[in-house]
């Protein structure tokens, strides 16, 4: 076989399916759809999730814990990565965090933690820091100033609220 060979006999067109023509087109009288029933009628559409009568699938499986979908999603990032980011002298935002790669997922806020050590004096204007991260960054030499976030929880589950509806 050669390469040239290999889609001959693939058709790429093929012709519609004619149906309700008559007996002699296979799919006369009943066109394909079999006698009686629900799938025989026309408009009938299918509920996504209906299991043939069966107990649904989202109802059979056992559902546990629970979500607070309305929960604010803080994500932390650890002193000892913000060192080997960002040079001396430099001012360290949500929005640098996320330019530099720090921060890579959706979140309402980020939160700096103690963890590693911090050897250059930055400046900090963040939403969140932990007690031994503030520590550090005064011990380094460096000024961190703690900012409210932009959006109120009240204003976060109206905007969840807009975006569900749409």
């Amino acid at each position: 076989m050669n390469l040239e060979e290999i889609n001959k006999d693939i058709q790429t067109n093929k012709a519609r399916k004619r149906i309700g023509r008559g007996i002699g087109s296979k799919t006369g009288k009943t066109s394909g759809r079999g006698h009686n029933g629900h799938k025989s009628r026309s408009g009938y559409s299918r509920h996504p999730m209906f299991n043939g009568g069966d107990l649904p699938l989202v109802r059979r499986i056992p559902k546990r814990g629970f979500h607070n979908r309305w929960a604010e999603i803080v994500f932390g990032v650890n002193l000892g990565a913000i060192d080997e980011v960002y040079s001396a002298g430099e001012e360290v935002t949500a929005t640098t965090l996320r330019e530099k790669g720090l921060v890579k997922v959706v979140c309402d806020e980020i939160k700096i933690l103690g963890d590693g050590e911090l050897t250059k004096v930055l400046k900090f204007v963040v939403t969140r820091a932990s007690e031994s991260a503030k520590e550090k960054i005064v011990k380094a030499g460096g000024t961190i100033e703690i900012i409210a976030a932009k959006r109120t929880p009240k204003e976060r589950v109206a905007a969840l609220k807009a975006e569900a509806g749409s």
